[in-house]
């Protein structure tokens, strides 16, 4: 592998060497220490340096004088200190260690012009920077080569990927921001031009696949859990093409990981923590439309290609479950369970699981609750509900995605509102379809919603003990609410009898 990483770009004048440098920022202050710049008298080396300082001084008017003849320039920034030098006055190696560079570079990120009088100070892990002209008919454009040394050199090959990818769809000179993800390891980012159009940027590198557990299958791929962003373009398409408010796709690029699409804004459905009734009534309603039609389990690609949803299968549904007793269940402080009673739990969940796969499937978009759906009052209909999140989708009982919204795992929906929606996706379902069996369907969701909780619990325990993300234990009490309702349901009365017999303080609470 390459211990280097190379990006040639052209700009066409100092304030786009300003912005290029300001794009360069951010990585730089993540880890990179030194900084060299090369290049002619005149090239631009200083004005470069001054427009990197002052963003990584978070200081736009700073002052920043040239040091071409005090030799170094220091600026204390918030959490590191900066040194700029101009070594085109000194004669060498030693007479820079005369200096004092050695003390004066301590634990700063050093930006130095002419490095090349002395190389053997700057051959390490860097950023080399060579501006140089392009042309005597455009004297203000620069071509300027940047290097990435050493242990920078895949960061950096990453960064130009991105940097690339957004000049491609014209959004290159766009002000990021990021912007609060997920439980996953997906980034996102907020752009927004300078006349005022906004997008939002995901950042999703493939996954590479865990190590195999089972049937030569790695968790995810049991699970079904996407490990690229191809099954989010193609399920973004397909729901606009039902007229649902999914994000507009605008650029995407599947090999390295990177959506740009469409910003749906901020308003959800929740005011002060608590859902705001009419618009999960709205959202309950986008399901009960969705699932009275025939939709295709094969899905086309903008610009060519398809994607098949997979099935949520036993497999799936059954690994999902046995997150309960591998990360959660220890939480509670009883026996650690043994293997006869974990194969137990294992079965009972199998035999209340069949008729679930069995029955026909629909699009299960796994992931339909309060963070992942936003509110777009300026639109009509079914389409004021925007949907977000569906990479994970699969082909699946319709009852899972009711469960998601009407037992929110992040937010107390009441009693009483989750009965208005049950009952308002029912009459819509009979509405469509007179043969509607609500009561099969209340069977599903009470074995799905108990499915889902045993899982989320899983997954909210193993976010903090792997992860360090302890944050989602506080939706631990809610959670385990929802599992203890849906045990009650008769049909899943051996396996609330085995909850009881193992996870007593479940039933404390």
């Amino acid at each position: 592998m390459s211990d280097a990483a190379e990006w040639i770009i052209d700009v066409a004048d100092e304030a786009q060497t300003a912005a290029l440098a300001r794009r360069l920022a951010p990585i730089i202050r993540d880890g990179v220490r030194l900084v060299t710049l090369s290049g002619d008298l005149g090239a631009g080396k200083t004005s470069f340096a001054r427009a990197l300082i002052r963003i990584l001084a978070d200081d736009p008017t700073l002052e920043t004088p040239s040091p071409t003849f005090t030799l170094m320039q220091t600026y204390e920034g918030e959490d590191y200190r900066l040194l700029h030098a101009d070594l085109y006055r000194i004669s060498g190696e030693a007479e820079l260690e005369a200096l004092g560079f050695e003390e004066a570079s301590e634990d700063a990120i050093v930006l130095v012009e002419w490095p090349e009088r002395a190389p053997t100070f700057f051959s390490g892990d860097r950023l080399a920077v060579d501006l140089s002209f392009v042309s005597p008919d455009a004297p203000d454009a620069r071509r300027i080569a940047i290097v990435a040394h050493g242990a920078f050199a895949g960061r950096f090959a990453a960064f130009k990927s991105l940097e690339t990818f957004l000049a491609g769809a014209g959004w290159s000179d766009a002000e990021r921001a990021f912007l609060q993800g997920d439980a996953s390891s997906r980034v996102y980012e907020t752009l927004r031009r300078p006349g005022g159009e906004r997008a939002i940027l995901m950042i999703s590198p493939a996954k590479p696949d865990g190590p195999p557990i089972r049937y030569g299958k790695s968790y995810s791929a049991i699970a079904k859990l996407a490990e690229t962003v191809k099954p989010f373009v193609a399920m973004a398409e397909a729901l606009r093409a039902q007229k649902i408010s999914a994000p507009e796709i605008y650029a995407f690029d599947l090999k390295a990981g990177f959506v740009l699409l469409e910003d749906l804004g901020r308003d959800g459905v929740l005011a002060a923590g608590a859902p705001i009734g009419e618009r999960y009534v709205e959202a309950v309603a986008v399901l009960a439309a969705l699932h009275s039609r025939d939709l295709p389990d094969v899905l086309p690609l903008p610009g060519g290609g398809s994607y098949r949803l997979p099935s949520y299968d036993l497999d799936a549904l059954l690994i999902e479950i046995e997150l309960l007793v591998e990360w959660y269940a220890s939480r509670l402080g009883g026996p650690t369970l043994s293997s006869g009673s974990k194969a137990t739990f294992v079965n009972l969940w199998r035999q209340s699981l069949i008729e679930i796969v069995m029955a026909a499937p629909t699009w299960t978009l796994r992931d339909y609750h309060s963070p992942n759906l936003i509110w777009l009052a300026d639109r009509a209909g079914l389409a004021r509900v925007g949907v977000i999140d569906f990479q994970d989708a699969v082909l699946g009982h319709p009852a899972y995605d009711v469960a998601s919204l009407a037992q929110d795992a992040r937010v107390d929906v009441p009693e009483e509102l989750e009965m208005r929606l049950l009952g308002h996706y029912a009459r819509l379902r009979r509405e469509a379809d007179p043969g509607f069996d609500m009561a099969a369907f209340a069977r599903a969701y009470a074995i799905l919603g108990a499915q889902r909780a045993t899982k989320i619990l899983g997954i909210f325990a193993r976010l903090d003990q792997r992860d360090h993300k302890p944050q989602y234990l506080a939706h631990l009490p809610r959670v385990e609410t929802y599992l203890r309702k849906g045990l009650r349901h008769p049909a899943l009365a051996d396996l609330e009898a085995w909850y009881v017999a193992h996870l007593p303080a479940l039933f404390r609470s």
